[in-house]
C-alpha cells in the first residue's frame, strides 16, 4: 500500500466520452471524474487518493454521503462511472479555498491533517495475528509507489524488470547473525513488531513450510551480514480473495520479491533482480517475471492487466511491480526507485479483500 500524500495537484481535463455531464480530471497518470465545467486544464486542486478516509463533514461538504466504499462509507476506492475509471477524488474544499495552491504543489504540501483524512489501515484476521514481541532489529519496510502518482519515477528507456504483484498478504523475514528469527507482517512491521512462533499463525508457517529462514541465515553467513530480510508475498484461498490454486490451509504458498542485506562495510544493500534470481536458485521460490527490458510505460501499464502467471492463470493479475535493473535511489519518492501499476480490473472487481 502506498504512502498518504494528499496534495494540491495541477489538473488536465479530458472529455468523458460516454456522459455529456462529466469530465476527466487528470493527475500524474490518474483520472478521476469530476462535474462538466468544474475545473479547466491548468487549475489546481486537491488530489485525495484511494485507500484514504475521510471525516464525515468532509464527505457531507464534497456531497458523497453514503457513495464511498466501506462499511462507514467513507473510504476512496477506485470505481467505474458510465465507463471510465475514475481514481481518486479531485475537490477544493472549503479549508483550502484561499489559499495558492499552486505553491503549494511547488511545495509537495500534504493536506492529509488539515483536511482530517486518514491512511485506511486493512482489518487483521485471527489467523494473521498473535502474540508480539518487540523487534528493533527488524529490516526496514518500503512502500510501493504507484507510477500513476509518480509518472517521472522511471526514465524512458530505463533498464527495467517486471513482476507480478501478487494478491496476498505481506510477510518479512529479518534473521540476524546470531542466529535470530523474526517474522511480522507489513503492518506489524512498520510498528518493529515480531509475531512469536505458532503452528497456527499464517506468516510463521508459511516461512517454516518454505524453509526460509534457513536460506536467509545461509545468505547471511555467506556474506558475512549482520541481518538479512527476505521481503514475500504469502497466498493462497483463505488469504485474499485471489487464491492462486493454492489451499492455504494444507500449505500457505510464499513467494520473494526482495532481500536486504546489512553488511558491515556498505549498510543495507537490496539485491538487483538479477542477483535476487542468483541467490534464491532452487531454495526459494519468488514472484514470476513478466518483463526484462527498456522502460515503456504504455507496455507497462497493458502488462498490469492480464491473467496471473502464478496458479496457471486461475484470475486476474492484481498488477505489476517495477524496479531498475540496477538498484537505484529516486529523487521523485526521496527513496529506493520501485514502483506499481495496479490492473484497473482487479481494483474494481466485486467482492475483493485487502488484509494485511
Amino acid at each position: 500500500m502506498s504512502t498518504l500524500t494528499v496534495t494540491a495537484e495541477r489538473l488536465v481535463i479530458h472529455e468523458h466520452t460516454n456522459a455529456d455531464a462529466l469530465e476527466l480530471a487528470q493527475v500524474g497518470l490518474y483520472r478521476a471524474v469530476v462535474a462538466k465545467g468544474a475545473y479547466r486544464t491548468g487549475e489546481y486542486a486537491i488530489y485525495v487518493p484511494e485507500g484514504s478516509v475521510l471525516p464525515a463533514a468532509l464527505i457531507e461538504e464534497l456531497g458523497l454521503t453514503g457513495m464511498l466504499a466501506g462499511k462507514d462509507h467513507d473510504r476512496v476506492k477506485a470505481v467505474r462511472l458510465r465507463g471510465e475509471i475514475s481514481q481518486g477524488i479531485v475537490c477544493r474544499p472549503s479549508a483550502v479555498r484561499d489559499l495558492d495552491l499552486e505553491r503549494h504543489h511547488d511545495e509537495r504540501t500534504n493536506f492529509a491533517d488539515l483536511l482530517g483524512i486518514t491512511k485506511w489501515v486493512p482489518e487483521i484476521p485471527a489467523h494473521m495475528s498473535g502474540e508480539m514481541v518487540s523487534a528493533p532489529g527488524l529490516l526496514p519496510w518500503l512502500e510501493v509507489e504507484n507510477i500513476r502518482r509518480y509518472p517521472t519515477l522511471f526514465t524512458p528507456g530505463e533498464p527495467v524488470v517486471a513482476t507480478e504483484k501478487i494478491h496476498g498478504t505481506a510477510c518479512l523475514t529479518t534473521v540476524l547473525a546470531d542466529g535470530s528469527t523474526f517474522v511480522t507482517s507489513k503492518g506489524f512491521g512498520h510498528q518493529r513488531l515480531g509475531i512469536v512462533e505458532s503452528p497456527r499463525n499464517l506468516y510463521w508457517r508459511a516461512v517454516r513450510a518454505h524453509r526460509v529462514a534457513e536460506f536467509a541465515l545461509d545468505l547471511l553467513r555467506r556474506h558475512g551480514a549482520a541481518r538479512v530480510g527476505v521481503f514475500g508475498e504469502v497466498y493462497g484461498q483463505g488469504v485474499q480473495d485471489l487464491g492462486y490454486k493454492v489451499n492455504a490451509g494444507v500449505e500457505p504458498g510464499f513467494a520473494a520479491f526482495d532481500i536486504a542485506l546489512d553488511l558491515p562495510d556498505r549498510g543495507i544493500v537490496w539485491l538487483d533482480p538479477a542477483a535476487l534470481v542468483e541467490a534464491a536458485g532452487d531454495a526459494l521460490p519468488l514472484v514470476p517475471t513478466l518483463y526484462e527490458g527498456p522502460y515503456d510505460e504504455e507496455a507497462l501499464i497493458a502488462l498490469a492487466d492480464g491473467s496471473t502467471v502464478l496458479g496457471g492463470g486461475a484470475h486476474i493479475r492484481e498488477g505489476v511491480v517495477i524496479r531498475p535493473a540496477t538498484d537505484r535511489w529516486s529523487e521523485v519518492t526521496a527513496g529506493r526507485a520501485i514502483g506499481k501499476f495496479v490492473s484497473p480490473k482487479y481494483l474494481t472487481r466485486k467482492g475483493g479483500t485487502e488484509f494485511e
